[in-house]
Formats: C-alpha cells, sequence, structure tokens
C-alpha cells in the first residue's frame, strides 16, 4: 500500500503487527509509520474492523435498536455504549451506500426501462416528511430520497439523484397523480419519457414501501434530517442487495437463496471493513 501521508509507493511492511494484528509499514521517503487502517475512517477504532461491519450491517439490515445491539455485544464480552453504534453508523454508512451505487450505476440497459415512483411519510424531530423511492418493473431499487416538501423542486432533485445514479433515461415512468410529475419528468427526463398514471401499476411499489417502513417502527424516530435521510437511503441499498429475486415473483429455491444472501453479506462487509 502507499503511503498514507506523502502518498509515496516507497513502502516496507515492517515485521511486528500491531495490537490488533495489523500489518505495519514504514515508508522510505518521509520515515511515516502507519498501518493497514491508517487513513481509514476506522483508523482509531477501538474495535477490530470486522466486529465493527459485523455491527453496522445488523443495524442496517435487521429490527434491531442502537441499545439493542450494545446488549447483544455486552453478550459477547464486548462492552460498547449505542452513542459508539450511532458514531460507527455515520462513518460506514455513506461509504458503503456509495459503493453500492457505483456497482449499479450504468446496470439494466435494456429496451423499454420502466421507473415506478411514488413517496412514502416518516417523521423527522415530529414532523412528516416524504421519502421519495423508485424501482424498476422487477422490483430492483432505483433510488431514494427524503425530502421535507413535496413539490415541484423535490420532484427535480429526485428525478436528477435517480439519473445520475443509475446512468441511464427510463422509457416510462408510472407515478400517481401529484400535478408536479409531469412537469419534473419533462425537464429532467425529457419529452420523449412515456408518463403513465396509475394507482394499480404502482402497486408494487406501495408493495414495496413496507420493507423501509417495517424497519424503522422499531425506532424512536429521527432526530435530524440528515441522520433520516442516511439511514432510510442506505438500508434501501444494502436491502436492494440481498434481494434473493431477479425478477418481479421469481421463485428462488431456499440453496439458491442461502448462497445469494451469503455473497451479497461477503460484499457489504467487506466494502465498510475496508473503509
Amino acid at each position: 500500500m502507499d503511503c498514507v501521508g506523502c502518498g509515496s509507493s516507497a513502502v516496507n511492511e515492517r515485521r511486528e503487527v500491531t495490537a490488533r494484528g495489523y500489518r505495519r509499514y514504514r515508508c522510505r521517503d518521509c520515515g511515516r509509520q502507519f498501518n493497514e487502517r491508517s487513513g481509514g475512517v476506522l483508523n482509531r477504532a477501538c474495535l477490530p474492523s470486522d466486529i465493527i461491519a459485523f455491527v453496522v450491517f445488523c443495524r442496517l439490515r435487521y429490527r434491531l435498536t442502537l441499545r439493542d445491539l450494545s446488549e447483544i455485544m455486552a453478550l459477547r464480552g464486548i462492552e460498547i455504549s449505542h452513542e459508539t453504534v450511532r458514531d460507527w453508523e455515520v462513518k460506514l454508512l455513506p461509504i458503503m451506500g456509495n459503493a453500492l451505487r457505483k456497482r449499479r450505476h450504468g446496470t439494466r440497459r435494456a429496451a423499454g426501462v420502466s421507473w415506478y415512483v411514488d413517496e412514502t411519510y416518516l417523521k423527522v424531530r415530529g414532523r412528516w416528511c416524504y421519502l421519495y423511492r423508485a424501482i424498476d418493473r422487477d422490483g430492483n431499487l432505483i433510488d431514494a430520497m427524503l425530502s421535507e416538501h413535496r413539490d415541484m423542486q423535490a420532484a427535480k432533485a429526485f428525478f436528477r439523484s435517480a439519473r445520475a445514479t443509475m446512468g441511464i433515461r427510463p422509457d416510462r415512468v408510472t407515478t400517481d397523480g401529484h400535478g408536479s410529475y409531469p412537469r419534473a419528468i419533462r425537464i429532467v427526463l425529457g419529452k420523449t419519457v412515456q408518463h403513465r398514471t396509475s394507482v394499480y401499476l404502482n402497486n408494487r411499489l406501495e408493495q414495496d414501501h413496507r420493507g423501509i417502513k417495517g424497519r424503522i417502527r422499531c425506532m424512536r424516530g429521527f432526530k435530524s434530517h440528515e441522520a433520516a435521510d442516511r439511514f432510510c437511503r442506505e438500508h434501501g441499498e444494502l436491502r436492494n442487495l440481498l434481494r434473493p429475486r431477479r425478477r418481479h415473483n421469481q421463485i428462488v429455491p431456499a440453496s439458491l437463496r442461502r448462497s445469494r444472501f451469503a455473497k451479497a453479506t461477503s460484499i457489504a462487509l467487506n466494502i465498510m471493513q475496508n473503509a
């Protein structure tokens, strides 16, 4: 690895390792000593990276509160506070989410691309906010964005974010009857994109909202808009990565579900461990 101080590649690996078992290095140009976790977001953490990544994964995937995770780790002989878990979440979730979005960029470019767009509600500091979400015809995530308002500016911001995330423009967009969508689609996605308004066609997205709704139901709410947007967006990325189905209503055998889950979990954990 390169030096975290000067960026030089003239680095020698030392024989001894750190107390946590990480390899140590020394730069021949600037003389700085560092280890393989130096320069990362977990550099000053008191626990190994694999344990921290596992805790953050459980925080996002399962219906556990911060205090639940603190108690579970105490059963394993590791004492951490719920605020420590929150700090790890703030550091690792954006890194994992950005990496997963890059994996999805430019995918599903087949002809006849359809997006299904809708918004759901959640409370932030006692006020209702709007979580814009979009999926394709197979149920794969397109993008998610939390907004304090449900208006033209929010709709245009969401479509810009979705287009940048996927790197493509859809052929059709299905929404509800809100008046801000037609103009936002024409301005951001173009006049050639077909806009359909149908409650029944959007039922698949209405059912897909249950994922984030069920996850935040056990929590005590969000205290800031930034925390709510981060959690909801990265939860969608991880949930999409762990989906066993490749097509809508596809029947997946149990053995294939387990193998896909293990493969996707290792991808998410490796991203966070190497952060």
